[in-house]
């Protein structure tokens, strides 16, 4: 079984998660400033993935299976133009990773994890910093729970599952914290 990435696109930012290696669990990765085009945008998404090695010391990006992406539709279920653009997006990085890209309803998965890192007394600084590669985790783990209970369509990257975004939001958003925090340190130990 392979794993998979979690991507939470926005206009500035795109925050990744990556599953383990089994596919059941979703972990924050990183964070990506945005290029304006849809294809750099992806290539950047792959420069970060092929600097990540999993436990063998194999780079992330052969073992993905598929791609996960946050479709930010309205409140009312509908399509607007943010829909259209992210599709363009997961396009553009199905093409460059060359693997399926699933869609997973996201509306207020970042207002979740804001809430959440707001409850834990977390900067607003840090908050910033993690707060897209958290929601990045709680769409992955939304897909992965519902794939693991065989409730995901197969293969069909055009259906949309609905993400229960509140139990997984805290989790995301310590794990997120913990890496954040992780980096800092080894950045002061240079």
């Amino acid at each position: 079984m392979g794993r998979f990435l979690g991507v939470d696109p926005g206009a500035a930012r795109i925050g990744l998660a990556l599953s383990d290696e089994d596919a059941r669990v979703a972990l924050p990765c990183a964070t990506v400033k945005r290029a304006k085009d849809d294809v750099q945008a992806a290539r950047q998404v792959r420069e970060v993935l092929a600097t990540r090695e999993d436990a063998d010391g194999d780079g992330v990006v052969d073992a993905l299976e598929g791609v996960v992406v946050g479709l930010p539709l309205r409140l009312d279920g509908t399509e607007g133009e943010a829909v259209r653009r992210v599709r363009r997006f997961a396009d553009a990085l199905g093409d460059v990773l060359a693997i399926p890209v699933h869609f997973v309803d996201e509306r207020l998965s970042t207002v979740a994890v804001e809430r959440t890192l707001r409850t834990l007394n977390v900067p607003k600084a840090e908050q910033r910093r993690v707060v897209d590669e958290a929601a990045a985790a709680i769409l992955l783990q939304a897909f992965l729970d519902a794939r693991g209970q065989e409730t995901w369509p197969e293969a069909d990257s055009e259906e949309v599952a609905a993400a229960d975004e509140q139990p997984s939001a805290e989790a995301a958003a310590r794990g997120a914290r913990a890496r954040s925090k992780g980096a800092r340190r080894a950045r002061k130990q240079r």
